[in-house]
Formats: C-alpha cells, structure tokens, sequence
C-alpha cells in the first residue's frame, strides 16, 4: 500500500488577507482511521488530517467556510466527509466518491448531509478512467438532483474526452486546472482545449494545485500565467482551494500560507478575489 507524505505542519501566516467568508473549496479531511478507516483497496493510505487540523490551518489562513472533496482513501464510505460538514455548523459543503451500492436513500442522506457533488477520478495513478456506463447514469441522477460533476482529469483526459464533456448536461468543475504542465506553455493543446470549455456555461475550474502544474518548483510562480487565463476567460466560475493536506502531491510539499499569497498574484483584484473565492462558492454550493 502507496503512503503518502504528510502536509507542512507550519502554517505561515499569509501576507494577503482572504476577503469575509472566503471559501476553500478544495480540501480533505483523512481519518482518523481508528475512526474512519481508510479503504483497504484505497490507492494510497495517508497520515491523518483530521476535521480538528483542517479548522486550526482554516484559523491560520483566514478561511471560513470550505468544501470537503472526498478522497479515494476513503472510498465510497462517505461517514468522514458528512462528519466534517456536520462539525461545521453549516460553513462546509461535500462532494462524494459514490459505486453502485448508493441509490436514492444514500444520496438523499447525503443531499441531506450537504454534499452537492459527486466526483470521478481519471488519472492514472489513482486508478484511471471509471466505468463510463456507470459515469453516464450517474450524471443522469445528478442532473435530476441538481447536483453537479467534479473531475479529476489527467491533461490529455482534456483532449480525449473532449466531445464527451462538451455534451454532458450538467455543471462539471475541473480539478487543479487540468492538471496541465507549466513546461509544455500556454499554447499546447490541453490547455486550449481547457480554455475552450469556458466558454460553455456548464464548465468551472479550479485554479489549486499550483505545486502539481508548476515544472519549476516553489515558489510555484509559473502557474499563475494558467490561473490568470482562465480567471479572464470565466471569472464567474473559477473557484479556489488549498488542496489541503496535498495527497500525492510530488516532489514539492507547499506551505498553506504561501498558496494564499500566490493566489493574490492570480488574482490581484480585489473585486476578483470576492469572486472566486466569495461568490462563485456560495452560488454553487448554497451556502
């Protein structure tokens, strides 16, 4: 079984302040396993990052509300994730990793329990492309629930599965801006592409994980150019999020604080910043 490395336990205080109700809307919560076991076919087994870590690095940053993505260690066993958000006293939301044992009562008990997504893994490392039958029913459910899609896509998943995303009905947020390399520019194929998808209303992104588009290293500035394309091609849906505790993060574990400041170098403006990381949250998942 894959571990993985734990996150920076020194949070630096950010030098920019996050706006009143500043949403992290990519973060994890993993165990504790003596509570929350972790799958035993799970990709990869963490070191805890419990709810009660994720509120002291929320307290460091200036964060205050959060959306939970579920991860693979867990499964389909949604309890940490619906735990987390009922901690919260209503500041997070969820998103689900489901299989075909959740029919209407599993998903009404998680509409219930604030989840609002369901996400699909599609890189390599995390077990591949998911059964696209099943992807297709899933889709079917969310577009009666008013749910909408997560993706978690390797940068040629972009070209591939081009024509099949353009038709889905229903609101999808692409993960870590495609996952695209700093190195292969502005120009390759996959990020056109991911620039083209913005244009159609049913496509948001987020613009986290730096640290995985970034070919240079910290402080990660070569993301920003890709962030701040796509920030201008949809700002009204971009979304942000830490990626806390940064699983299979790579060669380069980033410090929290050092995120937030570099999304003030995406983001400059400060009527932009209330969008993202305001706004665009609150309209998407309700809060």
């Amino acid at each position: 079984m894959k571990t993985t490395a734990p996150p920076d336990p020194n949070t630096r205080k950010p030098k920019f302040r996050l706006p009143p109700l500043a949403c992290d809307a990519h973060c994890h919560v993993f165990g504790p396993a003596s509570r929350f076991p972790y799958a035993p076919d799970a990709p990869y087994w963490p070191p805890d990052a419990p709810f009660d870590s994720l509120q002291r690095l929320h307290s460091v940053l200036g964060i205050e509300r959060a959306v939970i993505v579920h991860a693979s260690c867990h499964g389909a066993d949604m309890r940490v994730t619906l735990d987390a958000i009922a901690r919260s006293n209503g500041k997070y939301r969820g998103t689900a990793l489901i299989d075909e044992s959740h029919g209407d009562k599993e998903f009404k008990r998680m509409h219930d329990g604030g989840i609002r997504a369901v996400r699909f893994n599609f890189v390599k490392h995390l077990g591949g492309r998911p059964d696209m039958r099943f992807f297709d029913r899933t889709v079917a459910r969310l577009e009666e629930m008013g749910w909408h899609l997560i993706l978690h896509l390797d940068s040629n998943d972009l070209v591939e599965f081009r024509n099949k995303l353009e038709a889905l009905p229903v609101p999808m947020v692409i993960d870590h801006m495609g996952r695209v390399q700093a190195a292969a520019g502005l120009e390759r194929e996959p990020f056109k592409v991911l620039l083209g998808f913005m244009r159609n209303e049913n496509f948001w992104v987020k613009i986290c994980g730096a640290e995985r588009v970034s070919s240079k290293g910290p402080p990660f500035t070569d993301a920003v150019p890709f962030a701040r394309a796509l920030i201008e091609a949809a700002p009204s849906r971009i979304l942000w999020g830490t990626d806390w505790p940064h699983p299979n993060v790579g060669k380069f574990m980033p410090n929290d604080g050092d995120l937030v400041d570099l999304f003030s170098l995406m983001a400059p403006e400060p009527e932009l910043q209330r969008k993202i990381l305001v706004e665009n949250p609150a309209r998407l998942y309700g809060f």
